[in-house]
């Protein structure tokens, strides 16, 4: 598990917010998830039934939370994971930043001996700092980085806001997380992620914190 040690942060703009805390989830499982298909930025897939259900059991946990607002990326799977929050009235704002990494054209392909050397060997190169090697079609971490630096621009616009959800994707929340505590994107396997977990980010002024790390406890409610 990462230490939670407070570190500064690259953005100007959250030096005038004051305890604010992220609720930072991924969406919940889709067909393609359950048979191990990448999807990334460019597929654009519905919940299944099983996602149904953890997104359910997310809400009964966390509905009782005074959210300001709730922000997703813009493809479908994130919108139906935090649907009950946008139907209860919270303001609700699609950003493209927060989409998924582009895995270009290896997305919608079925997991090979092959396709999981290729990931093997480009997730090596992240790890050793590598973090504009791409596929083709696709994205870099430090092209991911760009748009999610705007995206968090736009997450930290309304002062007022104490508490946030937002909801997006595996690989994005890996990096999205590395620019919070600013560490290098070269780092981004420090962070685990399943369907619909958590990570909760409380920010003091000062520096971002992990208080909560993959927190998976709401699905224990769909085991039992």
């Amino acid at each position: 598990m990462i230490e939670e040690n407070s570190v500064s942060i690259p953005v100007d703009l959250v030096k005038k917010v004051r305890n604010l805390t992220l609720y930072i989830i991924r969406h919940g499982e889709t067909d393609l998830n359950k048979k191990g298909i990448i999807q990334g930025r460019g597929i654009n897939t519905d919940l299944n039934d099983h996602g149904r259900l953890q997104a359910e059991a997310f809400y009964q946990q966390y509905k009782k939370i005074p959210f300001d607002r709730v922000f997703s990326s813009s493809l479908k799977r994130t919108h139906q994971t935090v649907q009950k929050f946008i139907e209860s009235g919270l303001p609700w704002v699609q950003l493209p930043g927060l989409d998924e990494l582009a895995w270009g054209i290896y997305e919608g392909k079925e997991g090979t001996i092959e396709t999981r050397a290729i990931f093997r060997k480009m997730l090596e190169n992240w790890t050793k700092g590598d973090l504009h090697f791409k596929f083709e079609g696709g994205e870099s971490p430090e092209e991911v980085k760009i748009r999610q630096l705007e995206a968090l621009e736009k997450l930290l616009e309304n002062f007022g806001d104490k508490n946030i959800l937002i909801c997006m994707h595996g690989r994005a929340i890996r990096l999205f997380l590395c620019i919070l505590l600013n560490i290098s994107l070269s780092e981004m396997e420090r962070f685990p992620h399943q369907n619909t977990c958590l990570y909760k980010v409380h920010y003091d002024g000062s520096h971002f914190k992990i208080v909560d790390f993959d927190n998976i406890d709401h699905l224990k409610k769909i085991s039992e």
